[in-house]
C-alpha cells in the first residue's frame, strides 16, 4: 500500500510538475510576446513653433510638406497645448506628468527642488524593458542630473544601439526654429517668403522689421521640416516603421513678440501629430488616418499617455489624462496654462481654454504684458515694437501690450483667433467667464498651485525639500494662500480683508495683503499710510517692494525709496531674488536718485561677473540692474 502511494505521489508530482512547467514556459512565451508586441516611440520636438505655421494647420503659406504628409497618414490634433508658454518649464511638465506649477519648477531658468514622488516618464519606461535615449535637449528647469534618467543622453543616441528585440523611445529635437534664429535677420534677398506677402498679426504695426521676422520665421519652419523628413526617412530605412508610434509636437508657441512666454494662443497652441501604424490600430484615437482629433490634449497629458500605451500602471500623483491606451480616460473639459517669471522679469499669469474660449487672469496687473525681457528684444521685430508705441506710432491694439494690464480677459478663439476683443467685461458671456473663472479657482485647488507663494520666498518655505512638497504639508495653509489670492484679484476691492492679510504671520499671506492694495490702489484711503509704511519695512522682499511701489504711487516716495535701498544693499537679509524683485519694481515706477543710482551700481559692480555662460542663468538680478543702468545712461 505504501508503494502504492509512493508511485501515485511520485506520478501526480510529475503531472504537477509538468503543468507548472507547461505554466512557466507560457507566462514566459507570453511575456516574451507582450514584450515584443510594444511598439517603440519616436517623439520628435521642433522648438518655439506654434501650429499655425504648418500647412496642415491651414496656413496655406507655410511650406511643411514634410509634416503635412505625417498628418495625413496619423492624426492631428486640432486642440492640442503647452502648459507653459517657454521651454523649460513646458519640458518640466513633459517629463514628469506633472505642471510644473504644481512641481515648484516653472519660474523660468531655475532650479529648485523636485519632489521624490515625482519621477520622470525615461525611469518608468526604463523599469519596463524600454530602451529610451535623447537627442539632445534636457532642459527640464529642476535641480538634479537630467542625463542619468536616459540610457543614453547625447547628440549620438539613437534608438539603433538598443538590445536586440527591445522596445524604444527615443527623443529628438529640432533647434531650427528656436527664438534665436531671428535675432539676426538673413538678407531679404535670400528669403524663400516674401515679407510683403504675409499677414501679420493685428497686434504687430507693420513696420519693415516686423515683416521680415515674420518671413524668416516661415523660412526657418520650412528648414525645420525638412530635417523632421530625414529623421523619418532614417526610421523607414531602418526597418522599424510599422513597430513605431511617432509623435510629433512643437514645445510651445512662438516666437514673434507676444507668442512664447505669453498664455494666449500664439504662444500654448502647438501643433500634435501622432501617426500609429496599422498593426497597433487598437490605439486610434480616431477611425482612420488623416482624421483630425478635436480632444484638448496637453503637455501634462502626456506621461499618462506614454504609460498607458506601453501597459504600465499609471501613478495617482499625475495630473494629467491619458488619452491613448487601455487607460485612456474621457476628454477633458479644460486645458490648463500658466506664466510666471521669465528670465529677469516677474509676472503671474493663469489660463483656462475649452473647446472655444480662453479665460486668462493677471495676478500682477500692475506689469505690462510686453516687459523688456532682455533674451525677447534681441530680435529686431520686437525692439522695432517697442520703439514704434514709444514714438506713439502703434494704435490702440497695438500699444495696449505696453500698458498694465486688465484682471480678466476672455477671448472666442473661433471668431478671434488672433485674441484682441477682450470679452471679460460684456454681460453677454457672464455665464462663460464665471465658468471658466471656477474652473481656474478649482484647478489651482486640485493641483495646489505653488504660484501663491512669492519666489523670495521659496527657500524659507521648503527647507532642503521641494516647494510640491511644501504644498501639501501641514505647515502650508493652502486654503488662507488661495483665498488671499483670488480676493487680492478680484474686481471687488475687499479692504478689510487686504489689511488683516497684510498683517499675517505668513509671508505669502502678507504678500497678497499687499498686492490686493496695490491693484486697487485707487480706493486705498489715507489713514491705511501708516500700515502700507509698516509692510515697507517687512523681512520679505516681495511684501516690503509692493508696499513700497504702492507708497510712490501714493506720492509718498520718501519712505519707498528707502526700502528699494534697503533691499539692495542688505546682502545680509534679501537675496538675489529679493533684489531682483526690487529692481522689476524700481524699473516699472521709474523711481531714480542718485542713492538708487550707487546701490543699483554696487550690486551690478559685485555681480557682473556671473553674466557669462550658464551661470548667467543665476544671475537675473545682475541682468536687471543692467537693464536700469543702461537706460540711466551710466553704462553701455
Amino acid at each position: 500500500m505504501k508503494q502504492y502511494m509512493n508511485k501515485w505521489a511520485r506520478g501526480i508530482w510529475a503531472v504537477m510538475s509538468l503543468v507548472l512547467f507547461a505554466g512557466l514556459l507560457f507566462s514566459c512565451q507570453h511575456k516574451a510576446e507582450t514584450s515584443a508586441e510594444s511598439p517603440n516611440i519616436l517623439m520628435i520636438t521642433s522648438e518655439d513653433n506654434s501650429a499655425y505655421f504648418l500647412g496642415c494647420y491651414g496656413n496655406e503659406m507655410a511650406t511643411t510638406p514634410n509634416l503635412d504628409k505625417l498628418a495625413s497618414e496619423g492624426f492631428l490634433y486640432s486642440h492640442a497645448f503647452a502648459n507653459c508658454p517657454v521651454c523649460a518649464p513646458a519640458r518640466n511638465t513633459i517629463l514628469t506628468g506633472v505642471y510644473a506649477a504644481s512641481n515648484g519648477n516653472e519660474q523660468m531658468r531655475s532650479k529648485y527642488a523636485k519632489s521624490d514622488i515625482v519621477k520622470t516618464y525615461p525611469e518608468y519606461l526604463r523599469e519596463a524593458g524600454y530602451y529610451c535615449t535623447n537627442n539632445v535637449k534636457t532642459d527640464y528647469n529642476y535641480g538634479g542630473d537630467w542625463n542619468a534618467i536616459w540610457d543614453d543622453c547625447s547628440r549620438k543616441a539613437t534608438y539603433k544601439n538598443r538590445a536586440p528585440g527591445q522596445p524604444f523611445f527615443a527623443v529628438f529635437s529640432n533647434f531650427t526654429t528656436h527664438e534665436s534664429q531671428i535675432h539676426k535677420q538673413i538678407p531679404a534677398a535670400e528669403l524663400k517668403h516674401d515679407p510683403a506677402k504675409v499677414e501679420i498679426a493685428p497686434y504687430h504695426p507693420d513696420l519693415p522689421e516686423i515683416r521680415h521676422d515674420w518671413a524668416q520665421y516661415y523660412d526657418r519652419n520650412q528648414q525645420m521640416d525638412a530635417e523632421i523628413g530625414d529623421i523619418l526617412k532614417e526610421l523607414e530605412e531602418s526597418g522599424e516603421a510599422e513597430n513605431t508610434i511617432v509623435i510629433y509636437y512643437g514645445d510651445h508657441g512662438g516666437v514673434l513678440a507676444r507668442s512664447k512666454r505669453y498664455v494666449y494662443e500664439t504662444g500654448t497652441r502647438v501643433p500634435f501629430i501622432i501617426r500609429i501604424p496599422e498593426k497597433f490600430r487598437h490605439l486610434f484615437p480616431a477611425e482612420k488616418p488623416g482624421d483630425k482629433v478635436e480632444r484638448i490634449v496637453s503637455f501634462v497629458d502626456l506621461v499618462p499617455t506614454f504609460l498607458s500605451i506601453a501597459g504600465i500602471p499609471i501613478p495617482d500623483h499625475m495630473q494629467g489624462n491619458a488619452f491613448l491606451g487601455e487607460q485612456k480616460t474621457k476628454a477633458p473639459d479644460y486645458a490648463f496654462m500658466t506664466r510666471q517669471r521669465m528670465d529677469e522679469r516677474f509676472d503671474m499669469v493663469r489660463a483656462v481654454r475649452d473647446q472655444k474660449y480662453r479665460y486668462i487672469r493677471n495676478y500682477m496687473p500692475f506689469r505690462i504684458s510686453m516687459q523688456h525681457i532682455d533674451y525677447l528684444f534681441k530680435a529686431p521685430s520686437a525692439q522695432a515694437w517697442e520703439d514704434a508705441f514709444k514714438a506713439g506710432k502703434t494704435n490702440e491694439v497695438q500699444s495696449r501690450y505696453f500698458r498694465e494690464k486688465p484682471l480678466e480677459e476672455l477671448y472666442d478663439t473661433e471668431n478671434d483667433p488672433w485674441e484682441i476683443n477682450n470679452l471679460a467685461g460684456d454681460p453677454a458671456y457672464a455665464d462663460v467667464l464665471n465658468r471658466m473663472r471656477e474652473a481656474e479657482t478649482r484647478w489651482m485647488r486640485d493641483v495646489r498651485d505653488v504660484a501663491l507663494v512669492p519666489e523670495t520666498e521659496y527657500d524659507d518655505f521648503s527647507g532642503d525639500g521641494s516647494m510640491y512638497d511644501y504644498m501639501r504639508s501641514e505647515a502650508c495653509p493652502f486654503d488662507a494662500l488661495l483665498d488671499a489670492a483670488q480676493k487680492a484679484t478680484s474686481a471687488d476691492a475687499n479692504m478689510d480683508a487686504f489689511v488683516n492679510n497684510l498683517q499675517s504671520s505668513n509671508a505669502a499671506i502678507r504678500y497678497w495683503g499687499a498686492a490686493g492694495l496695490l491693484i486697487h490702489r485707487e480706493k486705498v484711503k489715507p489713514e491705511l499710510e501708516g500700515v502700507i509704511r509698516k509692510a515697507a519695512k517687512d523681512e520679505s522682499g516681495a511684501v516690503a517692494t509692493l508696499a513700497a511701489e504702492l507708497l510712490f504711487r501714493m506720492g509718498e516716495q520718501k519712505p519707498a525709496l528707502e526700502t528699494y535701498n534697503r533691499i539692495l544693499a542688505d546682502t545680509l537679509v534679501f537675496n538675489r531674488t529679493d533684489r531682483n524683485f526690487a529692481l522689476n519694481s524700481v524699473d516699472a515706477i521709474g523711481a531714480r536718485t542718485p542713492e538708487l543710482e550707487q546701490n543699483v551700481l554696487n550690486m551690478y559692480e559685485r555681480r557682473k561677473h556671473i553674466l557669462q555662460g550658464n551661470e548667467r542663468y543665476k544671475g537675473y538680478d545682475a541682468l536687471m540692474a543692467k537693464a536700469l543702468l543702461t537706460q540711466w545712461g551710466l553704462i553701455k
